[in-house]
């Protein structure tokens, strides 16, 4: 194990306590194993800490244990419906995952509503950012385009808490509302991709009529007209009929032309996939849960396991290939924010979709969390996974 690899741990149990001393006894066997390997002991800077929402009214005696435990730790993370370590998912179930990694403090910067953005200066430049909030936030993804403009590379990753009963996300706190997360320098190391979870059903089209939320026309003709010819349904079905094969549909939306599908039936990485939540039988109109424009182009789709299965593999392997291209460059850890919507089950199997990562990536450190919606660049994604790892070289 290098010195600057990354540390992980991970436990479930119905009592917080016992979970965070399984964790604590991991991380420090894996520290005591890598000082009397290498004769040195890493100073170890920035944590990572994801919860079951099992554990959230118990979140800030969680972090008080952390800093406790390892001092000079500085702490971020948030809450999800499941937590996942490397190839392994805690689904439902109270569970806690933790990383620590041994960064030079200098190379990054929490942010949260009591530590604001810090204003560029010689001494750190924002590179890129890891990002926590929650779907109730007012003008998220405002605050998001605002937060990538202050980053040199316009680049963040993240995702959104998905708590069924205390949303909230730690930078050194316990926090709602707003944004938190970390600032990284150019000095750290990283590869990012977006995997999609969806297959389109049609063709790509452009909105020829659209407003606020609502696709009235595509490629000119009735938004409604054109979603039911993609799935193959007759043009006056019965309402609830209809409102079944609608329920199972979603819309592919994307800005930039460029975003098509590389390969047929697969999404660009920049397509953001919403719900279809309404209809307008008179005008023949969808009503999509996100604003859209005329110009912008969208997919119908459905959730498809085979194709995230495949699109994951894709990606993974992917960033490994990049890495092994340089000798020099070395995987330290990694995070994996999934969309709530694919865990468990969707990929056939529990602890599924965090195999698939660990037999492309290897075994490295790794944990996560499944999300309310995901973050990447300054977009919020659904149905998506976002795999970033973090690097160093000799």
């Amino acid at each position: 194990m290098s010195h600057t690899s990354f540390v992980h741990a991970h436990a479930a149990h119905t009592d917080w306590r016992v979970a965070f001393a399984e964790c604590q006894r991991q991380i420090q066997a894996h520290i005591a194993t890598r000082a009397a390997q290498q004769k040195e002991s890493a100073l170890f800077t920035l944590g990572w800490c994801y919860l079951s929402d099992y554990y959230a009214p118990e979140s800030e005696a969680i972090l008080q244990e952390l800093h406790r435990a390892l001092p000079g730790v500085a702490w971020v993370g948030t809450v999800g419906v499941g937590v996942s370590a490397s190839g392994i998912e805690y689904f439902d179930e109270p569970a806690l995952v933790l990383m620590v990694a041994p960064l030079p403090r200098d190379s990054f910067r929490l942010f949260s509503g009591l530590q604001p953005l810090p204003v560029t200066s010689p001494g750190f430049q924002p590179h890129t950012a890891l990002v926590h909030a929650e779907g109730c936030t007012p003008e998220l993804q405002e605050l998001l385009h605002e937060l990538s403009a202050r980053t040199s590379t316009g680049y963040l990753f993240g995702g959104l808490s998905s708590a069924r009963n205390r949303p909230l996300h730690i930078a050194d706190g316990v926090f709602t509302g707003g944004l938190s997360g970390v600032l990284f320098g150019p000095e750290i190391g990283l590869v990012s991709r977006v995997t999609q979870g969806c297959q389109p059903v049609g063709p790509v089209r452009t909105i020829t009529r659209g407003e606020q939320n609502l696709v009235i026309t595509l490629d000119g003709r009735p938004a409604l007209d054109c979603v039911l010819e993609d799935l193959g349904c007759d043009r006056d079905l019965p309402v609830d009929v209809l409102s079944q094969a609608l329920s199972k549909t979603l819309a592919g939306l994307s800005i930039d032309a460029e975003d098509v599908p590389k390969q047929p039936g697969r999404f660009g990485a920049d397509t953001l996939v919403r719900h279809l939540v309404g209809v307008d039988l008179q005008h023949r109109a969808l009503a999509v849960a996100d604003l859209v424009e005329p110009g912008m182009r969208l997919a119908f789709c459905t959730r498809n396991a085979e194709a995230a299965r495949l699109d994951l593999v894709r990606i993974a392997t992917e960033i490994r290939a990049e890495l092994e291209g340089d000798t020099a460059m070395h995987m330290s850890g990694a995070l994996y924010v999934s969309c709530s919507g694919r865990g468990g089950p969707h990929f056939g199997a529990r602890h599924a979709e965090l195999q698939i990562v660990r037999n492309a990536l290897g075994d490295v450190p790794l944990v996560g969390f499944f999300a309310g919606g995901e973050i990447a660049r300054n977009h919020l994604y659904g149905y998506t996974g976002i795999l970033t790892v973090f690097t160093s070289r000799d």
